[in-house]
């Protein structure tokens, strides 16, 4: 610790990435990072768009990219708020919706990002109990609060709430934000942006990190009624007016057009995804139902933890996390076939 941080930076407790190793090569299964290139039409636009006009500041409202957006969901251009990462957007979520004077609502076993940003924000909170299952249960949320977050589907189970009950919950609360963070929606969930229509106070969170295959570009979004993102451009605007740059735009405006690409690559890692839970079942795994591009597995006769480090040794990346009530399970990222098969191989050996 320093003597020159603020008092703020002190108390914070930061959110930890998974490993993203410099030097040694390993199959990766433990980011959630597509194992499939980007759309070959994303590439190309980001290559055009790295000529002589990078002098020039990029558009500030990304219009191209929000068009996009909004053509691909049906909704107005007013309906779509983007910037630097879903995790930028959520941020901006935080501190311009759901600070608000009663505590914000979320699951306690979430997305980690969440603590931190009410640690960073100083935003009273309150973390709901998943039922035993893993599963949300949606009267816990029927109670006066000041705003509610959770992924959906969730992680790190990867189970998902159905539409019918996002929209009990909506019931309940119409006076308070409701965000529903759908980085994984795209692997057999349902989106909520159906709902978008009927309910003011709906914030839908997505990214191109999972689904696209752009991790490495950094761009999320927002999609709500017009009064919520214009509430987010003010935060973006106090913050940083240019939070995406000419490439990023260029090449998420190319991917979400690229509707067979998106298509073809989530139906490949959904097909894998269930032969991953059923391979895993048949080696002695209690694997939650996952509607992600992971699964979230314990095994039944080995320690996750020793697992996992004993994968790591082998050259394989999972996720272990040593929290309370999920200190028994990994998270297994589905890679190609051909990853999945390394995979397999070598926890046999491991197992046996």
């Amino acid at each position: 610790m320093s003597k020159f941080w603020s008092k703020r930076a002190h108390e914070l407790d930061p959110y930890t990435p998974g490993e993203q190793p410099q030097n040694q090569q390993y199959i990766k299964l433990n980011t959630n990072e597509n194992p499939y290139p980007p759309s070959p039409k994303a590439i190309e636009a980001m290559r055009a768009a790295a000529d002589e006009s990078m002098r020039l500041y990029p558009d500030p409202h990304a219009k191209s990219l929000k068009q996009a957006i909004a053509d691909f969901y049906d909704l107005d251009i007013e309906q779509v708020f983007v910037g630097n990462s879903s995790d930028e957007v959520l941020a901006h979520t935080f501190v311009g919706l759901l600070k608000q004077d009663k505590p914000l609502f979320f699951p306690d076993i979430s997305y980690g990002f969440y603590p931190a940003y009410c640690g960073l924000y100083n935003i009273e909170a309150t973390k709901i109990p998943l039922a035993d299952d893993f599963t949300i249960r949606v009267e816990d949320y029927e109670k006066e609060n000041g705003g509610i977050i959770f992924p959906n589907p969730n992680a790190p189970s990867g189970i998902a709430l159905s539409l019918e009950d996002i929209e009990k919950i909506l019931v309940a609360n119409p006076e308070v934000v409701v965000v529903i963070d759908e980085a994984y929606i795209d692997f057999g969930a349902d989106t909520a942006v159906p709902l978008i229509a009927k309910y003011p106070n709906l914030l839908i969170t997505q990214t191109f990190s999972k689904s696209r295959s752009l991790a490495g570009l950094r761009v999320g979004f927002a999609m709500g009624h017009a009064d919520l993102i214009e509430g987010l451009e003010r935060v973006k605007n106090s913050f940083n007016s240019y939070p995406l740059d000419r490439a990023a735009i260029a090449g998420a405006t190319a991917s979400i057009k690229d509707k067979a690409h998106f298509e073809s690559t989530c139906q490949k890692i959904i097909a894998t995804r269930e032969k991953t839970s059923t391979a895993l079942e048949a080696m002695d795994f209690t694997v939650l139902p996952s509607k992600t591009n992971f699964v979230f597995a314990k095994p039944k006769k080995a320690d996750a933890e020793k697992l996992y480090l004993d994968l790591k040794e082998q050259g394989i990346l999972v996720r272990y996390f040593s929290a309370p009530r999920i200190d028994g399970f990994l998270r297994i990222t589905i890679g190609t076939d051909d990853e999945m098969d390394v995979f397999f191989k070598t926890l046999a050996e491991l197992l046996d």
